[in-house]
């Protein structure tokens, strides 16, 4: 036999009685026609759907009138009894645990201003009955706290709420069964949360010190008493949910408690967020979304206004970060929108209120970010003639928001174009943000990916990030001992053959019989490595006809069994250049970085690797139709090439070699060209290079998206470094002394014979200097220190020397010019820059 909620007899009488019910209904016609008795009041009632209605009325008006008030809003007609004019009891309000009657006031009832009501069906089939008595006891006793203030029993009546609410929950069944779920929302259908918030908001501060109390360890004991999170969210979120719902309305957004409510169900919600069949819908997230945002807004404008406000609070933007990702997981739901949702459509439908306000949010909060991004770059402007520092207030903020904003416009038909449009608009400040403010690249990933607002620097700066990220200072050393004659050979033993974790740490080179170690040595070694690397003689790499700097892999390379070993090793190598930023004066042709990048080669790409193989298939392109057609050229689907000196021939397609090339299939012809020239002979040289390079990156999630943050010429810039000659003046003012002054005649001597020399005499002299072949693209500035010249007491006679690990070059005073030409001139002979006079 099902339960029922406990009712006195008489009550069930007058619910059943037709008479009573008219009676009711005639009591209440005439209350509404004395105006002396009227008393507004407006309370909540919480339907069985889960919505909650706003009801105002006069504490005059009966239960029966607030149920025909409810009929008037929804719509919806309730079940009724054998009489039409009054709801049946399969339909009834609770308050305070206890079902009222039709024909009682709201004012008998007891109920006030933002009290809540809860709406039930099937009243007698109710099960739990015990529990429901236990609810009604702890209204009561609330009820006794709200009115005894000064009581010196109040500790007792404190200690007995307590004790009953935890009661409550020792007694929630088990979780795996639905049981759970009804029982716990016996504790929301029955206002007991609402006459807490009451008492908590009660002006004496002992009643709201005890509420506070109990709320906070009723919460506290939800939270603990499962240990599973997807249990807890399950059964405690509509608690958690229906306590922010009240406080809100009772104790203001402001309020700590609601703040603390409200930031706890938002991280629960994202502990959450895939748990589909139980997540809150939009109606109920919408709200807190749409209020943080407002303070977000008018925070952000503030900022922008003020550079220095702080009080862009991050546990705020946390909250509202948490709650978004909410939201995203409620309208990919959603899927009757469709994906993306348009706005035109939701225009014209009235159930997507949320939806429409969700978009409204995105689009102000965008604006108000734009117009901070702009006061940014007006800070960097007075920066950049000098007259102030930019000033740090709200930016890392900027970003979680902008990161937010990006994730959740692409749920909506045209925002995602919005949003770059407008970052590409303020692209300097973004840049300036990210460089400042960066941790680690997978933050800001999501920027990175839109080449379009970047600059180089920026691109650069995480491509580096991912290079060193997951590596520790205290990996062991990896120490190589290198024969010069053997260079090539012993590299590629040391690190084709070293494991991953190894090369993790610091590398540690020295080349037999000599004792320089450092820095500058490892720069020199990598330089020599890369030069035996991208030797036409070992025939891993083939340089472009018109520009020997760039390279791309040799189709023939198999020519040595090793070849793919080799490759793996060159990928090595190549990363963990980047990652000590040593120049190498090395560049990737096009081709090879798009299939490094994973993108497709195109007919436009082969320009510089294969300019014959280019003009060719141009002209094949462009011919006219009718030539192409009468077959002129006499060309099939084949590809004749020469590998080792013999002449080969492949078929582009099946049965290729009768297949003729005509104005219809000359496209595809061109395009099977070039991937058999540029895709298909070095696919797998291709992939083990990536697969060195990727060795190099210990996080695995970076490892495909390394290059797709970088342009081509960005990984060209980072490798070969400058590629204008050597500016003497920017060498000059990135250069300090040591036992000279700038006014020294050896000084200034030194200096106008540099002017002198040419590019190349520069370029010995710096390598012999710093070891360095090519500068960074910022020149002398973008080196990790200054240059020195340091003051030798040696004998005129002497040669300069140079500390290569720390930037100095050392010489005496010579006596004039002349001899220290002469001495320049010596080091600054091939033969002699080769290596270092000391290191």
């Amino acid at each position: 036999m099902a339960d029922q909620l406990p009712h006195d007899t008489s009550t069930k009488r007058k619910l059943n009685d037709p008479t009573g019910a008219s009676t009711a209904r005639m009591r209440h016609n005439q209350i509404l026609f004395n105006s002396s008795l009227r008393s507004p009041i407006q309370f909540f009632v919480r339907m069985f759907s889960g919505k909650t209605l706003v009801i105002q009325a006069d504490s005059s008006d009966t239960v029966a009138s607030v149920h025909w008030k409810i009929h008037s809003i929804t719509g919806i007609r309730p079940i009724q009894s054998t009489s039409s004019a009054v709801p049946s009891m399969e339909e009834g309000l609770i308050y305070r645990g206890k079902q009222l009657e039709l024909s009682q006031t709201l004012s008998e009832c007891g109920i006030q201003n933002d009290d809540t009501l809860q709406l039930v069906r099937r009243m007698r089939s109710m099960s739990h009955p015990q529990t429901w008595k236990l609810m009604s006891d702890l209204n009561l006793i609330i009820d006794d706290l709200c009115n005894c203030n000064d009581n010196p029993n109040i500790i007792t009546y404190v200690t007995r709420l307590s004790n009953m609410l935890t009661d409550f929950l020792i007694k929630t069944p088990n979780y795996s069964s639905d049981g759970s779920e009804e029982y716990l929302h016996i504790f929301i259908h029955s206002s007991v949360p609402a006459s807490l918030v009451k008492l908590y908001v009660s002006p004496s501060l002992v009643t709201k010190q005890a509420a506070h109390g109990c709320i906070c360890q009723f919460i506290q004991n939800c939270l603990n008493l499962f240990a599973n999170p997807t249990i807890v969210y399950r059964l405690f979120a509509p608690i958690l949910f229906e306590f922010c719902t009240i406080l809100r309305g009772a104790a203001g957004v402001d309020d700590d408690l609601y703040l603390f409510f409200r930031s706890r169900l938002a991280a629960m919600m994202l502990e959450n967020v895939h748990d589909v069949k139980h997540v809150l819908r939009l109606h109920h997230v919408f709200p807190f979304v749409d209020e943080l945002a407002t303070t977000l807004s008018h925070s952000l404008e503030l900022s922008a206004q003020s550079p220095d406000f702080k009080q862009l609070s991050e546990s705020d933007v946390l909250v509202f970060i948490q709650l978004m990702h909410s939201v995203k997981q409620v309208i990919r739901r959603q899927t009757a929108f469709g994906s993306p949702v348009s706005l035109p459509w939701l225009m014209q439908d009235e159930a997507a209120n949320e939806l429409k306000g969700v978009h409204s949010i995105i689009c102000n909060l965008l604006d108000k970010m734009e117009l901070c991004l702009k006061e940014l770059e007006n800070q960097l402007g007075l920066v950049s003639i000098g007259r102030r520092e930019p000033i740090v207030g709200c930016w890392f903020q900027y970003l979680l928001i902008l990161k937010e904003l990006e994730s959740i416009s692409k749920l909506y038909k045209g925002l995602k174009e919005m949003f770059w449009e407008k970052m590409s608009r303020r692209g300097v400040g973004l840049c300036y943000l990210i460089g400042r403010l960066s941790k680690k690249s997978t933050d800001y990933q999501w920027i990175l990916e839109h080449k379009e607002v970047t600059n180089f620097k920026t691109r650069q700066r995480f491509a580096l990030k991912m290079l060193q990220e997951g590596r520790h200072m205290r990996e062991e050393l990896w120490e190589m001992l290198i024969s010069r004659s053997r260079l090539f050979e012993d590299s590629f033993e040391y690190i084709g053959h070293a494991t991953r974790r190894s090369l993790r740490g610091q590398l540690f080179i020295r080349f037999e019989n000599e004792e320089a170690t450092g820095p500058g040595v490892l720069r020199e070694w990598f330089s020599l490595v890369c030069e035996a690397i991208f030797n036409p003689q070992n025939a891993l790499f083939v340089s472009c006809p018109n520009d020997g700097r760039r390279f791309f892999p040799n189709p023939v390379s198999k020519v040595d069994p090793l070849h793919l070993e080799y490759f793996v090793f060159s990928g090595r190598i190549i990363a963990l250049a980047l990652l000590h930023r040593v120049q190498v004066s090395i560049m990737f042709d096009r081709v090879f970085f798009r299939q490094l990048a994973g993108d497709d080669i195109s007919f436009e790409d082969i320009r510089d690797a294969d300019p014959y193989l280019y003009r060719g298939c141009k002209e094949i392109l462009e011919m006219d139709a009718e030539v192409v057609d009468e077959d002129i050229l006499g060309l099939t689907f084949v590809s004749e090439y020469e590998e080792l000196g013999s002449r080969n021939v492949v078929e582009l397609c099946p049965n290729g070699r009768s297949m003729i090339v005509n104005s219809r299939n000359r496209d595809n012809y061109v395009n099977l060209l070039v991937k058999h020239r540029f895709v298909t002979s070095i696919a797998h040289q291709v992939t083990h290079f990536a697969r060195g390079f990727a060795d190099i990156i210990t996080d695995r999630q970076l490892r495909e998206s390394f290059y797709r943050i970088l342009d081509h010429e960005d990984l060209n810039r980072m490798l070969h470094g400058s590629k204008t000659a050597v500016s003497v003046k920017d060498w000059k003012e990135h250069t300090n002394y040591n036992g000279y002054k700038i006014d020294d005649p050896q000084i200034s001597w030194f200096w106008e014979i540099v002017g002198s020399m040419s590019a190349e005499q520069r370029n010995v002299l710096l390598f012999f200097w710093t070891s360095i072949k090519s500068l960074p693209v910022e020149g002398f500035g973008g080196l990790d220190s200054k240059l020195h010249i340091y003051r030798l007491s040696d004998s005129h006679d002497c040669l300069p020397t140079s500390h290569t690990c720390f930037y100095r070059l050392c010489f005496p005073p010579y006596p004039s010019m002349e001899v220290m030409q002469n001495r320049l001139n010596i080091i600054t002979q091939n033969y002699v820059g080769c290596s270092f006079g000391a290191a």
